[in-house]
């Protein structure tokens, strides 16, 4: 175990800073197009993959009881990441619109490589700051969601995500062998809903109606059109277009690892529209080193699940038999899974034997994959 003295040191903290290394990658693209535009993609999907076959997997797990006053150069790089964001998007909306030497096809790739960045990084640090108690960290999370239009992500995220992984009543836990694609329009038509949805619940619960001015959706609608609004008047028209085009690339990244993260996991059914509490094994761990680092440990998903409270430097990672393994980190694992027979072939048999070491008793997974089992109830 990793002590916290060790913990709290500033080169501990360090490689989880290696976001900044892929900001002049979009840079070079808006400055000279063509070949370029492929510097963001291979730097974000392929550079850290690459490291991982080098560097390994780290097995070694922080002291969780590690005082939150010893991670300030953890948290201070989510902090600063919403001013960076702001500067990459709307700083290159204005170097892109108006610029000659770009074509049209050229801005949308350099775009493209912008919303790789914002949905693999900027949407991570968001899902880390919304999970904090703290109001300034939450104030992040939801300003870094607003500059890629995905405000309701913190709903659906925080009170159906999590209280109903495994279940048919959460979305984003992607079904045994469905394809990403069908997976991904899918999760597009139901999301706003099911946020919606649980904000009125829980508005209802407090007596109010589901238009009152505390349900946060006039505020996620406050911030996207600000956020909608300045991309218009620093880029015109034109502007405002590759402003959405970066949003939904990176919409498209997040539901990429939403579905990676629990792929074909579910809870087992009590009766009585009941169901098991969330374990760890009802994530798809990774411990790979350098992808972790880059997604400020997101990949050890089955301990965020257990533990959602838990700052990410002190997640900890587990054995096969305590949690199921993914066999590569999430860049190339998002990959595999946009080609869904490749996909099926790499992890249906690995759903199958989780299956078997975690619920042998189960013989029957037919009324799982169906859906017949109640939705639990919004709470």
């Amino acid at each position: 175990m990793i002590p916290a003295p060790m913990i709290a040191r500033f080169s501990s903290a360090l490689p989880f800073w290696v976001s900044l290394l892929l900001l002049p990658l979009v840079i070079l693209s808006a400055r000279y197009g063509g070949w370029a535009m492929l510097l963001p993609p291979l730097g974000a999907w392929w550079l850290y993959a690459g490291l991982d076959t080098v560097l390994g997997r780290n097995t070694e797990n922080p002291d969780p009881e590690t005082p939150d006053s010893y991670l300030f150069w953890y948290k201070f790089i989510t902090w600063i990441w919403l001013p960076i964001q702001v500067v990459l998007i709307y700083g290159t909306i204005w170097y892109v619109t108006g610029s000659t030497h770009l074509t049209g096809w050229e801005k949308l790739g350099v775009f493209f490589g912008v919303g790789v960045l914002t949905g693999s990084i900027g949407i991570v640090y968001a899902h880390e700051l919304l999970h904090q108690s703290d109001r300034f960290e939450r104030w992040l999370g939801d300003l870094l969601l607003a500059t890629v239009l995905y405000s309701h992500f913190r709903t659906e995220h925080l009170l159906v995500h999590h209280p109903w992984v495994g279940t048919r009543r959460d979305a984003v836990t992607a079904r045994y062998s469905e394809g990403f694609h069908r997976y991904f329009l899918r999760v597009l038509v139901s999301g706003l809903a099911s946020a919606w949805r649980a904000e009125k619940a829980m508005l209802a619960r407090r007596g109010l109606a589901p238009f009152d001015g505390a349900n946060p959706f006039w505020r996620y609608a406050a911030l996207q059109m600000g956020a909608l609004i300045l991309a218009l008047l620093v880029g015109g028209w034109e502007g405002l277009g590759l402003f959405a085009f970066q949003a939904f690339v990176a919409i498209w990244q997040l539901e990429l690892t939403n579905y990676v993260e629990h792929y074909g996991l579910t809870r087992k059914y009590l009766g009585n529209g009941k169901y098991e509490p969330v374990r760890p094994h009802h994530s798809w761990n990774a411990d790979h080193k350098a992808t972790s680092w880059q997604f400020i440990n997101l990949q050890r998903h089955s301990d965020h699940h257990y533990k959602p409270a838990r700052r990410y430097p002190l997640l900890q990672t587990y054995p096969e038999d305590k949690a199921p393994q993914l066999p590569l980190g999430y860049p190339l694992m998002a990959l595999a899974a946009m080609v869904p027979p490749l996909w099926r072939r790499v992890m249906n048999p690995r759903v199958r034997k989780w299956r078997k070491d975690h619920y042998p008793e189960i013989t029957d997974w037919e009324p799982y994959k169906r859906g017949d089992f109640p939705d639990p109830a919004i709470r």
